[in-house]
């Protein structure tokens, strides 16, 4: 613009001047200017020129949206960062340029600490095939949790509480995701084999532990689909799981004192009520063969 010109500004720190930021105006002491050791301080401290127009405003070629920040914080030594990551990323860009540390770091240090909230609380992945579970337990560097949900695996009608079961499994499922999240690796199965709902526990990248949740309800006329909550048996297992945190096996007279009676080849499995009716009631009917009166 005609009468643009060139200067050094060089006066006592009391002394007042007009600032066109990006054409927000400002203005202030150059004492406030040159605070800190910045670019404002070598451009009002007389080693820069500045370019003022005619009317004797300094001209600076930023955006003016932050420049009020910056002059809080230099006056301050502190001052309230923008609420947003964007805002704030748009004031270190300016605290760069004008070369301010201390805000610098102090809104880098904001910017890492929303970046690290804003990631998941903790990832489970949705398996999608029988390949992608292998790779996925044989390269878990945890223990590993998986729940097989799939109500359509089934030919009969489901019994009153199966729904209401099936859904206390998927929470609890849930909650222990993110209670361990950062000691075990959940994964959850929703296209698996003939299983309607179940938990399965590794170790080292084998299964130690498995906790079936149906069962078959003989009725006089038609069978019936049983969904079970075992909730303290799961929770069991999946402190149970904890002894595979590290590489090694895990200490075996402690894998003996956790470990369930008439466990066999190393794997505990679940046993619903009605199983085991129907196991004794063959065991006796056995017997009797065996031995009649």
């Amino acid at each position: 613009m005609s009468g643009d010109q060139k200067t050094l500004i060089k006066g006592n720190p009391s002394q007042y001047v007009k600032l066109n930021v990006g054409g927000c105006l400002h203005y202030t002491t150059i004492g406030t200017l040159c605070k800190q050791d910045t670019m404002l301080r070598a451009m009002f401290s007389g080693r820069l020129e500045v370019l003022t127009d005619s009317e004797g405003w300094i001209l600076i070629d930023r955006c003016g949206t932050h420049f009020g920040t910056i002059l809080n914080f230099l006056r301050d030594g502190s001052v309230a960062l923008p609420e947003t990551t964007k805002g704030i990323a748009e004031l270190l860009a300016e605290s760069k340029y004008y070369c301010i540390e201390e805000l610098i770091e102090a809104c880098e240090k904001v910017l890492a600490k929303k970046e690290r909230e804003s990631e998941p609380i903790c990832r489970v992945p949705l398996i999608t095939s029988q390949k992608e579970e292998q790779y996925l337990i044989s390269t878990a560097t945890k223990p590993v949790v998986k729940l097989l949900i799939n109500r359509h695996n089934n030919k009969y009608s489901y019994t009153n509480t199966s729904d209401d079961n099936l859904l206390k499994n998927i929470e609890l499922f849930d909650k222990l995701s993110l209670r361990f999240s950062g000691r075990v690796f959940f994964i959850k199965d929703v296209i698996g084999s003939s299983e309607i709902c179940c938990w399965s526990f590794y170790g080292n990248g084998k299964k130690v532990a498995e906790v079936c949740c149906t069962s078959i309800v003989y009725a006089t006329d038609k069978k019936h689909t049983k969904v079970e909550f075992p909730e303290a048996r799961i929770f069991e297992e999946t402190l149970n799981i904890l002894l595979y945190e590290n590489k090694n096996a895990p200490d075996q007279e402690l894998m003996q004192a956790t470990s369930l009676r008439g466990a066999v080849g190393g794997i505990s499995s679940y046993t619903s009520d009605e199983e085991e009716e129907r196991t004794g009631l063959a065991r006796l009917r056995s017997n009797k063969q065996n031995n009649p009166t």
